[in-house]
């Protein structure tokens, strides 16, 4: 094994990815081999930073040929910004979403309403009900 190099088994366990998917997104061309240490893979240590941006995106929804074409994607592509521009606006209307669930069941956990989907707090932390004074006009609403 070259020196500095990790096998598949080391990547596995610091990516928490199953080296199944490893394999996966090798033969998909998201990550390359350094080569083979006997019948193991072998990476560089830099494919932990590659794999973190790859489970990142996952986690974001991106499938994993919209990883593949962002990881080659260059400055003068000229959808480039434009799709990036669209995805950045749909997770932030996905966070929204989140936030809101978040603090509606940070509320739930303690409220003692009798109907806690009642609750006035409950549904303002959900968004069914506009919080008073809430005015939109960020830079993002704008962008969206």
């Amino acid at each position: 094994m070259n020196e500095g190099s990790l096998d598949i088994a080391e990547v596995a366990r610091r990516s928490g990815l199953a080296p199944s998917a490893l394999r996966f997104y090798e033969k998909k061309g998201l990550i390359v081999s350094a080569g083979r240490n006997g019948l193991r893979r072998t990476y560089h240590p830099d494919v932990l930073e590659r794999l973190e941006l790859i489970t990142c995106a996952r986690d974001a929804g991106f499938s994993v040929a919209e990883i593949g074409r962002f990881l080659v994607a260059r400055s003068g592509d000229p959808d480039l910004r434009v799709r990036m521009a669209a995805r950045a606006c749909a997770l932030d209307e996905q966070i929204g979403r989140l936030t809101r669930l978040r603090d509606s069941l940070r509320h739930a956990a303690i409220c003692d309403h009798e109907s806690i989907v009642e609750c006035p707090d409950f549904k303002q932390a959900i968004g069914n009900e506009p919080a008073a004074g809430l005015v939109r006009s960020s830079h993002r609403d704008r962008l969206c």
